[in-house]
């Protein structure tokens, strides 16, 4: 099982200083990747129509395609994560130019994770429709592997057009590795089957948000049935769970990823935001106990 770090995006501040020491500390430590959120606006409290989601303008995110590109020069075997990318507010085409191009700089280590999102006031500031987000994903993600794939493309659909063209440089991994969040209400603890089933039936992998328990095992067995369901071999789809270090007290990080191990995740990645950490530094010790958890050997049975 892999182990990732999530990039504080809220946290660690503007200073390129601190996020290339963040990026080369975890690379040294021995994690596998890092994972990194994607938001482009935020709102303020008092807009128009108001506001309850839970970042404003003042959180602070970086772009994940411009971050990976400049961890992909001072890094050299992190796997470079979105986690992920709200592809249905950006145009499929761009999207697969910027993902090829942090490919070919990083050597093959992207792995593009992409969802819907939430956030309506970004949609509407993107030019983009907010409530067909759903129907015009699929869509997206068959022209991006189109284009990560073949030369040229010929691609005639409801909403996107490619008339025999292509990318250049194309990426080194043909075609990059695509995962997609969403799928799961981490609040109501339910499934939202349409989603899950368009995630089953599309994905390389599932970046899930259900937690240890038994309504977490059971959203898992249902994906997995839903994989085969779309005639696909479930051991060839992968599992990403997360720990959050805001909601899990280090004394149980053991037990949650004995949990991710047995429920067959591929990859297990620590979130640090909201963890009331005041520095890089807390974070990474952080991380470099849980990275300790996470490699600790299993014990006999």
């Amino acid at each position: 099982m892999k182990v990732l770090a999530v990039f504080p995006q809220l946290e660690i501040g503007a200073d390129p200083e601190g996020v290339a020491r963040y990026a080369r500390e975890i690379e040294r430590m021995g994690f596998d990747g890092v994972a990194v959120f994607d938001h482009v606006l935020g709102a303020h409290p008092d807009r128009p129509g108001g506001w309850s989601g839970p970042y404003t303008h003042e959180s602070l995110f970086h772009e994940p395609f411009v971050l990976y590109g400049y961890l992909a020069a001072i890094t050299t075997r992190l796997e470079l994560v979105t986690s992920v990318i709200i592809l249905p507010q950006r145009q499929a085409a761009l999207v697969a130019k910027q993902a090829a191009e942090v490919d070919v700089l990083s050597r093959g280590r992207l792995r593009l994770g992409v969802g819907l999102g939430w956030n309506a006031v970004e949609y509407e500031a993107l030019g983009e429709d907010f409530h067909t987000r759903g129907s015009r994903i699929q869509e997206q993600i068959a022209v991006m592997r189109k284009l990560w794939s073949e030369e040229l493309v010929e691609h005639r659909g409801k909403r996107i057009r490619v008339s025999r063209a292509g990318l250049n440089p194309m990426p080194v991994q043909r075609p990059i590795p695509l995962w997609m969040g969403g799928g799961y209400n981490a609040r109501a603890k339910e499934v939202i089957r349409p989603a899950l089933a368009r995630i089953a039936r599309t994905a390389d992998g599932w970046l899930t948000h259900v937690q240890p328990g038994d309504e977490g095992r059971v959203a898992i067995d249902l994906f997995r049935e839903l994989v085969r369901e779309a005639g696909r071999d479930a051991a060839t789809v992968g599992l990403e769970g997360r720990v959050s270090a805001a909601t899990t007290p280090r004394d149980e990080w053991p037990r949650h990823v004995a949990w991710w191990r047995e429920a067959g995740a591929t990859h297990v990645e620590l979130n640090t935001m909201g963890a009331k950490y005041g520095s890089i530094d807390e974070h990474l010790a952080a991380l470099e106990h849980f990275l300790a958890v996470a490699r600790k050997p299993r014990a006999p049975r």
